[in-house]
């Protein structure tokens, strides 16, 4: 067989590239497998920060800031270490936008505060005077749906197995316990924040979309 395969270079190089692509997988999957895991002590989105997520997604900030930092020096220096795939196990769908206008907030949480963040979406040049972004005045008034995040939760945990109400992970329970919760993780960012009306709202009861955006973001760690 062996001598039949010498003499036929073609047969020969698609024999190599089988046994070399299989080689590969063996080698391969098994990584790729572990680093999709998700990352030591990593918890799925609170139903706050998921509707967070939902601002960030409705006012487009993907079109402008980028969620994945890449293994280059110039993007380590600046936003801290690289992405890693496990870190985003929980997300759907991913946020790794294509385009740096701003910049990328994957590490976000890790330099930025709650204060920061509430005079940075009021007015951006008060925080970045080079700044061309848009203040974002309207979440402040603009109510958050809560109602819609805790049916995100329960369907990722449903379809897609996140481990909501494990051990030590992110309780989710009933929607008026997911209501209850969001409430008092709001009242925990509101009270390192300066605005009165928003603060008037969740002592009401209601989470302004600012409020579950600021959670999202100091998420991102």
């Amino acid at each position: 067989m062996f001598h039949w395969l010498e003499k036929n270079p073609f047969f020969f190089a698609v024999g190599v590239f089988v046994v070399i692509a299989f080689a590969g997988l063996i080698e391969i999957l098994p990584n790729f497998a572990e680093a999709s895991r998700p990352v030591a002590g990593l918890k799925p989105y609170t139903v706050l920060q998921l509707a967070g997520k939902e601002v960030y997604k409705k006012d487009n900030c993907i079109a402008c800031h980028s969620q994945l930092i890449r293994p280059f020096k110039s993007e380590t220096d600046r936003y801290g270490q690289y992405s890693l795939s496990g870190e985003y196990a929980y997300d759907r769908p991913f946020l790794w936008g294509s385009k740096r206008t701003g910049p990328d907030l994957h590490r976000v949480g890790n330099y930025r505060t709650t204060d920061w963040h509430e005079n940075h979406m009021w007015d951006p040049t008060s925080v970045v005077p080079q700044s061309i972004m848009p203040a974002y005045k309207h979440m402040f008034k603009n109510i958050a749906d809560i109602d819609t995040a805790y049916a995100e939760a329960v369907t990722v945990k449903a379809v897609f197995k996140t481990p909501y109400d494990a051990p030590n992970g992110t309780p989710l329970g009933t929607v008026d316990e997911a209501r209850a919760a969001a409430l008092e993780e709001a009242k925990a960012i509101t009270a390192d924040m300066k605005n009165q009306d928003v603060k008037d709202a969740v002592a009401a009861g209601k989470i302004p979309e600012i409020v579950a955006l600021i959670a999202y973001l100091n998420r991102l760690k």
